[in-house]
């Protein structure tokens, strides 16, 4: 483990150079790690220990769309994949990579396979922080850890496979075996994190569950529609519109910010844009820093968490997220979108 310096912090972070991969594997030879769900992280994390040498099974409902996925990639039924319980009842490291909703659903059917010395593994923390909410309240004598890959399933397994790495944080809630910090760190190392990175679980969920609603996703959704919404309203284009508010950021701006940081773009970018934008952001900070307080506070209170056991938990919740996922798709700037990417050169 290193001490690096962000700022006025030390944060401990882990790089593969100090926990190779031959490591992790050695660490974790003796055991067999069981993927539960197949939805949004399971394929990424799956994919990628299993590539990466480690004996992995997945468990998943039979008859469902994600078991059909593990299917066509390449999961054996009966082999290397099960049901849920099965899988459960196999692994000595069960990683619940259900969703929230789905952990609360099946922990009745997983509790009973969590016996003493196995490790439950968590990508996110919502379950355990929220333990009084959700029920999911682990046994006393197994390793409870979590490892949580900053961006999606997707993300890890297209910078695995491009020899990249997902930077990811990593937890221990409880160690009842004495290896519960080898364990977490030989899974992080094994999905293809790129560094790992201390927290714990309630500063992972808040954090989480801020960034999705703030600048991950909320926000920035938001901010596209008004910013799009203005040029349209003063005469601009479609195409225009769509172009100087998504296609300039998404393909041109950030992934030079994801490179050499904010600074380097500004000061690659033309004069006149220099001198806007930082001028202006101290007003966009300003404008939305009450409204990041106000989110926060849901957050923490775990107000965010009741409204999605709530909402999540109802029989109909997948046709009424249907509906409104096809109210945001139908929105002008993302019709504009799907066009402006047809146009896209193709290699």
């Amino acid at each position: 483990m290193a001490e690096i310096q962000f700022g006025d912090e030390l944060e401990n972070v882990i790089t593969r150079d100090e926990w190779p991969l031959d490591k992790a594997r050695e660490c974790l030879a003796n055991e067999t790690i069981a993927i539960l769900g197949y939805g949004v992280q399971g394929p990424g994390q799956a994919l990628n220990l299993k590539d990466n040498g480690f004996n992995v099974i997945v468990g998943q409902r039979r008859g469902t769309r994600s078991w059909d996925k593990a299917v066509a990639d390449g999961w054996v039924d009966g082999e290397n994949l099960f049901e849920i319980e099965e899988a459960a009842r196999r692994g000595d490291i069960i990683q619940y990579l259900l969703s929230d909703a789905g952990q609360i659903a099946q922990w009745s059917t997983v509790r009973p396979h969590l016996t003493s010395g196995k490790c439950l593994y968590f990508s996110h923390g919502f379950a355990i922080t929220f333990k009084e909410d959700t029920g999911v309240i682990p046994p006393e004598d197994v390793d409870v850890v979590l490892v949580a890959p900053k961006g999606s399933g997707t993300s890890l397994r297209r910078l695995f496979l491009a020899g990249k790495g997902l930077n990811s944080s990593y937890a221990v809630f409880q160690d009842a075996t004495g290896r519960a910090q080898e364990r977490v760190v030989s899974l992080g190392i094994g999905v293809g994190s790129g560094y790992l990175f201390e927290t714990d679980f309630r500063k992972e969920v808040l954090s989480d569950l801020t960034g999705e609603r703030g600048v991950l996703m909320g926000a920035i959704a938001g901010v596209f529609e008004a910013q799009f919404n203005c040029l349209r309203k003063n005469g601009h284009s479609p195409s225009e519109a769509f172009n100087e508010t998504v296609e300039e950021l998404t393909e041109s701006l950030m992934p030079l910010v994801a490179e050499n940081g904010m600074d380097w773009m500004y000061a690659n970018c033309s004069t006149t844009a220099q001198r806007g934008a930082l001028d202006w952001r101290h007003r966009f900070r300003d404008a939305v820093a009450p409204l990041f307080d106000e989110l926060y506070q849901s957050v923490s209170s775990g107000d965010e968490a009741r409204i999605v056991i709530e909402t999540c938990s109802k029989d109909d919740y997948r046709e009424s997220l249907d509906k409104e996922l096809a109210v945001l798709a139908g929105e002008e700037i993302w019709r504009a979108g799907k066009q402006v990417r047809s146009l896209r050169p193709r290699a």
